[in-house]
């Protein structure tokens, strides 16, 4: 009964300890700095790559042993009836022969064109490369992450937007019903605030749609459970976002001197150069060095096991020299598949610097735009704000028609959803501005 007692209690707390980080993990809010660095470490695109690098520096490690020599070991035991050739004393005999062979061997290669030196090499370029997919990755993951964030942000803001424009339109059908009952409007007025109030709801419907959408997808990012809670922090009011003042040359080269896909570019044909050497080598002689030790055992002859293996004890040495003379061109058809490498290698690389420039490019007049829109839209919203709080006091006294309150509040609540975009717009390009610096994503 005691026993029981205490693995109840042990059951209690586990559980307890259980539902308590249960509910912290339900209750955090994520900022977009937890959800990049949990993403880094999560995300199964990043894991791919880290084990790709993973196989890239055992490919390394595996061509650093070729130069090597390798050991073999072998053991034989043999039957024959009749004539045969005695395996040891390589005498013909006409009897039953039982022999025994054991053995070590051993080769070296000492000189194949300096094809492994530049294996080697090549590998340890292999390597690198795969330091940099990795990082390219990482740095994708974090940039989606960043916009899907600031879509939830953006649609979380409009359900605000929305239910706001919700409560007022229903207020506004009750201000109709009260004039209808009265008789100071006409039915059209009634119904077309009603429409407006089903409209209103039907929006808020779709924003918290939108919403769930965007949390939807950061969530897979993130590697998390359908059942997982996501609740996302917002953005600081106050954030200074002024882009103005960088100069986009400065940031494309820059960016050309951090981005891991330039690097990645710059190493690939390097990669390339290395197998055009190897190719090269296979013009060149091979030398191999090569040892082996060995013994044996034939019941032909009368003596001992053990003495029969000291005598027959045996050690070769020796040089092999293989010298290509023609092989079908296969050595030429691989050096000009290599050299074209090379070409191709240099023209990803342009690619690769034209898409960071079009990138940056296309990030900085968006970035310039979306600070122009971002003054502009506000002084819109402001006063299109003034105007519908207008419209709205006019229709109470009945100075005003369903119809104009109704184009009021939409000319409004496009305003906020214009500074919204904006808003959101500005930030993405000029986090991005600051990423192709090499500066950390946050907010």
């Amino acid at each position: 009964m005691r026993l029981y007692i205490i693995i109840a209690s042990l059951l209690f707390v586990q559980f307890t300890f259980a539902q308590e980080a249960s509910d912290d993990s339900m209750s955090k809010i994520w900022s977009l700095e937890d959800c990049i660095n949990y993403a880094l470490e999560n995300n199964i695109t990043v894991k791919e790559a880290s084990l790709n690098r993973s196989i890239a520096e055992v490919s390394y490690s595996k061509a650093k042993s070729s130069r090597l020599p390798n050991l073999f070991g072998s053991a034989s035991q043999n039957f024959s009836s009749g004539n045969a050739i005695d395996p040891i004393t390589s005498d013909y005999v006409t009897d039953q022969i039982n022999s025994t062979n054991v053995g070590l061997n051993s080769s070296m290669t000492l000189f194949q064109g300096n094809q492994l030196n530049n294996e080697i090499k090549q590998n340890k370029l292999l390597f690198e490369q795969s330091v940099f997919q990795e990082e390219v990755e990482k740095n994708n993951i974090s940039l989606n992450i960043l916009e899907t964030y600031l879509q939830a942000l953006y649609s979380k803001e409009s359900i605000t937007i929305a239910v706001n424009n919700l409560e007022a339109s229903e207020k506004e059908v009750i201000r109709a019903k009260q004039r209808l009952d009265v008789g100071t409007i006409a039915l059209s007025d009634y119904t077309e605030a009603q429409s407006q109030a089903a409209t209103n709801k039907y929006n808020v419907i779709t924003a918290k749609n939108d919403y769930q959408q965007y949390i939807i997808t950061l969530k897979q990012l993130l590697e998390l459970s359908p059942m997982d809670e996501l609740e996302i922090e917002s953005v600081d009011e106050n954030l200074d976002l002024v882009n103005l003042a960088l100069n986009k040359t400065e940031v494309y080269n820059n960016a050309l001197g951090i981005l891991p896909e330039v690097k990645a570019s710059e190493l690939n044909i390097a990669v390339n150069e290395k197998e055009l050497d190897i190719a090269k080598g296979g013009y060149l002689p091979t030398l191999t060095l090569s040892g082996s030790l060995g013994s044996g055992f034939t019941s032909i002859n009368d003596d001992t096991f053990s003495n029969q293996f000291d005598f027959n004890f045996n050690q070769k040495l020796g040089l092999s020299l293989n010298i290509p003379i023609f092989n079908r061109n296969q050595t030429k058809a691989a050096v000009q598949t290599a050299t074209i490498n090379i070409e191709k290698a240099q023209i990803q690389k342009q690619t690769t610097e034209k898409e960071v420039y079009k990138k940056i490019e296309t990030a900085y007049q968006n970035a310039v735009s979306a600070q122009e829109q971002v003054i502009a839209s506000e002084a819109s919203k402001i006063a299109a704000e003034q105007s519908y709080k207008l419209a709205q006091k006019k229709y109470e006294l009945g100075d005003l028609s369903t119809t104009d309150l109704v184009i009021s509040q939409n000319t409004f609540t496009n305003a906020q959803q214009n500074y919204l975009q904006a808003k959101y717009l500005n930030i993405l390009y000029h986090q991005l501005l600051q990423f192709y610096q090499g500066n950390d994503i946050k907010l």
